[in-house]
């Protein structure tokens, strides 16, 4: 273990601790500080009955419960970590810093800590899928991988076994971003559109916390950035080191892009090497034709050209992302659940088939706009079924887009995810395709968008 690690691990002996949110991130992170001699608070705004197995296990780890509606009033602790859900402005956190508390989160203090490289990609749409096409390059060239961060898994429990060899491969949200001040060495940004504005004050704090992760490198670190995204190539301005692009629409000096007839190639200041067709790429559509060549421009150097196809022919994606669920009758039953935002969906489930589809749509509402999504449902969708708080933007939207007319799409409105399954069967034919992508979080009806696609799964699976 590194001196700094051990350092800072039996610095906590005898302090109080509080970890805000009773969920599977933080538990192992509470075993791993009672093991270090700290007094360990585990808050949380649901009560005992509601925390289930999970209060549970912290009472078994050491922890002293605090629950309610008032669990962070008075909050008397040393260090506390926020969960990346919680505002970094919010007033309790504000008040406990003034008054002597280290606020901070898992991953600020993991990136301070970690002894190995760390490669991080941030973005509004195709951040997992991404991080874990970077986790399966490396794999597959031999590294040691520890992949975590927004993707759903802690890191810094396992700090103690990370081998300055090792690579740390992590999936960072703006809600993550927003208070870091350590950057990864190698930094991704696959895009940015509105996002998440229901947390954020607005547009600008959004864009702000995700330059972060470019903003703290120093000059050996690696920038990489999306030359098709306006936003993610204004980071340019603020990076300090090696600064590469990725294109799918144009040539670039430092980075991998793909030509008209599909060729990707990777240019390393003008040493120019074909990497594959994008035809090679096991799963579909234009977005993660992006996602590799944003993940090729990040490990390039690390990994051989031939693995990187080896993998791009093998890899069959992430579970939530255009996951085909079941074919019965003719009709093909995909679940897009990661399809949390209207780019996400336009990009993702609206690119991806040669035919119109029956789209299910709508959930919880982050403030964001919904007219790019409605421009392409009318040439993209057939019957679009709609749930959730956000059916009547996506209605409206649609209904507002050039191409739009009475019948095109068939719009019906339904109150759950029972009813929208039903409608999509009753109005399916053969040769159909289904896909559920929400275009929306989740947080109205589920706990997150894995909830949902796992209710969308078992509803079709069911079907007789």
């Amino acid at each position: 273990m590194e001196n700094n690690i051990k350092r800072f691990l039996e610095s906590v002996n005898g302090k109080t601790v509080a970890f805000c949110g009773i969920g599977g991130s933080n538990l192992p992170l509470i075993r791993l500080f009672k093991k270090y001699g700290a007094n360990v608070l585990a808050c949380d705004k649901r009560e005992r009955d509601a925390l289930g197995e999970n209060g549970d296990k912290a009472i078994e780890y050491g922890a002293e419960l605090r629950l309610g509606e008032n669990y962070l009033k008075d909050l008397n602790a040393d260090i506390i970590f926020r969960t990346p859900g919680m505002r970094y402005y919010m007033d309790e956190l504000v008040q406990a810093r003034q008054n002597g508390a280290a606020v901070t989160s898992e991953m600020e203090v993991f990136f301070d800590l970690c002894p190995c490289k760390t490669i991080a990609v941030t973005g509004s749409d195709g951040k997992t899928t991404t991080t874990t096409i970077i986790s399966e390059l490396l794999k597959a060239e031999g590294y040691h991988v520890h992949l975590g961060g927004n993707i759903g898994r802690p890191l810094l429990p396992e700090i103690e076994t990370i081998s300055p060899d090792d690579i740390a491969v992590v999936e960072l949200s703006s809600f993550q971003l927003i208070s870091m001040r350590k950057s990864p060495d190698i930094a991704i940004v696959t895009n940015l559109a509105p996002n998440h504005l229901d947390m954020h004050k607005d547009m600008q704090e959004y864009i702000d916390s995700k330059k972060n992760i470019v903003l703290h490198q120093n000059a050996f670190g690696r920038a990489v950035l999306n030359l098709d995204n306006e936003i993610s190539k204004s980071f340019e301005d603020f990076t300090r080191g090696q600064t590469c692009l990725f294109s799918r629409r144009s040539k670039v000096d430092n980075g991998a892009y793909m030509t008209e007839d599909g060729t990707i190639i990777m240019n390393d200041y003008g040493k120019e090497t074909v990497i594959m067709n994008a035809s090679d790429i096991k799963i579909p559509g234009l977005h993660n034709i992006e996602n590799y060549l944003a993940a090729i421009t990040a490990v390039w150097g690390m990994v051989k050209p031939e693995t990187i196809e080896s993998v791009a022919q093998n890899f069959g994606g992430v579970e939530h992302r255009a996951e085909l669920v079941r074919e019965l009758d003719g009709v093909k039953y995909y679940n897009d659940a990661i399809g949390t935002s209207p780019t996400r969906t336009v990009k993702g489930t609206l690119s991806l088939y040669d035919r119109k589809i029956i789209l299910i749509s709508g959930g919880y509402d982050k403030k964001i706009p919904y007219d790019e999504m409605g421009a392409v449902v009318p040439e993209k969708v057939k019957v679009l079924i709609l749930f959730g708080a956000t059916a009547d933007k996506i209605e409206a939207a649609t209904k507002a887009a050039l191409t739009y007319k009475d019948g095109n799409p068939v719009i019906i409105r339904v109150s759950n995810m029972e009813e929208a399954v039903q409608a999509a069967r009753e109005n399916a034919v053969s040769g159909d395709i289904v896909s559920m992508s929400p275009a929306s979080a989740s947080f109205d009806m589920y706990k997150n968008f894995a909830e949902k696609g796992l209710h969308f799964k078992r509803l079709v699976n069911e079907l007789k």
